[in-house]
């Protein structure tokens, strides 16, 4: 288990720029540890911590000191997976990168087409294997999973909706307020 530490800040409100670089090499690692690629989750983690939530191609570079060759790489990864679009700079032939709105949301909502396919091949894999045999029954038991998160993230997003929109209107009220 990692040890949690209080973030770094600088007096003012200021960034501490190397607080937000271990940041980014701390949240990329976690992403990294639970599956995705190493450099794709340095440059989503990066994308996340920029204001803009949008960077080129040469900033990712710079940013993160690596290649533009692994920046590629990357954003080919991310953009597979819809965590990131391609835009182009207004005025410019230089491309973007920008994270999607509410990025998790949006990747939790195009999961279900994924968590659907992955059911449906469960269950023929448990006929084919036999529902009466262990593994018939394991893989039974994973299709049921998957039908059992279908049908609950709907509403568990639908709760993540309500609970933002409870939290900006607190939020503008305590705006007016002061």
């Amino acid at each position: 288990m990692r040890e949690t530490t209080e973030p770094e800040s600088a007096p003012g409100g200021e960034r501490d720029e190397a607080a937000v670089s271990r940041f980014v090499e701390r949240f990329a690692a976690d992403l990294a540890e639970a599956g995705m690629q190493r450099m794709a989750a340095r440059v989503f983690a990066a994308l996340l911590v920029s204001d803009s939530g949008a960077l080129s191609s040469a900033e990712l570079a710079e940013r993160l000191r690596i290649s533009p060759a692994a920046v590629s790489g990357a954003i080919r990864y991310l953009s597979q997976v819809d965590m990131v679009v391609r835009e182009r700079e207004p005025g410019s032939r230089r491309d973007r990168y920008r994270l999607f709105n509410e990025v998790w949301y949006e990747t939790l909502t195009r999961r279900d087409q994924m968590l659907s396919r992955w059911e449906s091949t469960m269950r023929d894999g448990a006929k084919v294997l036999g529902p009466g045999t262990p593994a018939g029954q394991r893989i039974t038991e994973t299709a049921d999973f998957f039908e059992w998160i279908q049908q609950e993230l709907p509403r568990m997003l639908e709760r993540w909706r309500h609970h933002q929109a409870e939290r900006r209107a607190a939020e503008a009220r305590t705006a007016e307020a002061g």
